[in-house]
């Protein structure tokens, strides 16, 4: 049976407690979003994808090895965005100050170890985002995202720690994606 599977850190309570309250701020709006559960909220380094269940061991001990090889990362909260454009967004995420050559590399070293899985480089540089929402079609209201987007330009957080890869499963369901966290490993071992 195939599972499906991503890699990602989850975040410290502080900086979660911020995203809480500019989440809920959003929601207010008259935006036509699929807003993402706070508590699903993380920074994904590799979406793995579908992998037969009896191999997840093997992809396991590769992510053991690469976190190894890696080192905690600091990061805060900074600013706000969205990808796509103005008239038709796709996605409104918050983003970070971090080491992002650093956080390249793991995802690098990532996804060539999980290749053999079935995992493809990416080849977009890596630009870490925490994702508030997904739109439908349409934005809602363009003024209302403007002003939103113009509330929380400078958004900031106190400097946070990951030291810990998580690989997740994610099931989707009618009523959004549940995670359930398989393992985790510390950084620089």
């Amino acid at each position: 049976m195939d599972i499906r599977l991503f890699l990602a850190f989850e975040l410290p309570e502080e900086i979660r407690g911020i995203l809480d309250t500019v989440s809920k701020e959003a929601g207010k709006l008259p935006l036509n979003v699929r807003w993402v559960r706070v508590e699903n909220i993380h920074l994904t380094v590799v979406f793995i994808g579908n992998v037969e269940e009896s191999n997840v061991s093997r992809v396991e001990e590769v992510v053991r090895l690469c976190c190894g090889k890696s080192h905690a990362f600091e990061l805060a909260l900074h600013g706000l965005g969205f990808f796509g454009n103005i008239r038709n967004p796709r996605v409104l995420w918050v983003g970070l100050n971090t080491d992002v050559k650093g956080m390249s590399q793991l995802r690098d070293d990532l996804q060539g170890g999980l290749a053999p899985f079935g995992v493809k480089r990416e080849t977009r540089p890596f630009r870490p985002h925490l994702t508030l929402g997904r739109f439908k079609k349409g934005v809602g209201s363009v003024e209302h995202l403007k002003g939103f987007l113009a509330q929380y330009r400078e958004l900031t957080s106190p400097v946070g720690t990951l030291s810990e890869l998580a690989l997740f499963r994610s099931d989707l369901r009618k009523d959004g994606a549940v995670y359930t966290k398989i393992d985790q490993w510390p950084l620089g071992g």
